[in-house]
């Protein structure tokens, strides 16, 4: 599959509701599917708290990923990324090139030196993307999602400016 990661901007309200309401994953990954956790969807559906989501376009223009930036507080420096690709683009080894493409984004940003990423424990797939692309698993914690408890695996990367 040729797809070419273009463009990164805010994401926009028509993008939001798309990823919201049309993205929808097959099995164990349904788990992403927006709509599964009201939180999460509250927060992409409403500008005023998705300030800090952007969207990336291919250069077709074709909505192919989101990710938002979380600041850590109290740890300066530290950002972490959530992300997300359309269902149709996972499982073709598109994973990498997209990490890079908001690596580099957050390097252009100046202001953090190490990402940190926040994984389904099942989500083994996305586990080995993360580790080939330079990430390090670094613990493990259990979060309320999707109205329940999952464990979640921490992975982190310095990124150099």
């Amino acid at each position: 599959m040729k797809i070419v990661f273009s463009q990164i901007q805010q994401l926009s309200q028509k993008n939001a509701e798309i990823i919201a309401t049309k993205w929808h994953y097959d099995g164990e990954y349904s788990f992403y599917d927006m709509e599964n956790d009201q939180e999460d969807y509250d927060e992409i559906i409403t500008p005023e708290l998705r300030k800090h989501y952007f969207e990336v376009l291919a250069d077709d223009g074709q909505l192919t990923a989101f990710f938002c930036l979380d600041p850590i507080e109290d740890r300066n420096g530290q950002v972490e990324v959530g992300l997300g690709m359309a269902p149709e683009l996972t499982g073709h080894g598109l994973g990498i090139k997209l990490m890079q493409m908001i690596e580099d984004y957050v390097k252009q940003i100046g202001k953090y030196h190490k990402i940190i990423l926040s994984v389904a424990e099942f989500n083994k797939r996305a586990q080995k993307v993360y580790q080939r692309a330079g990430y390090r698993i670094t613990g493990s914690e259990d979060e309320a999602s999707n109205g329940g408890i999952y464990r979640f695996i921490l992975m982190a990367k310095e990124i150099k400016k």
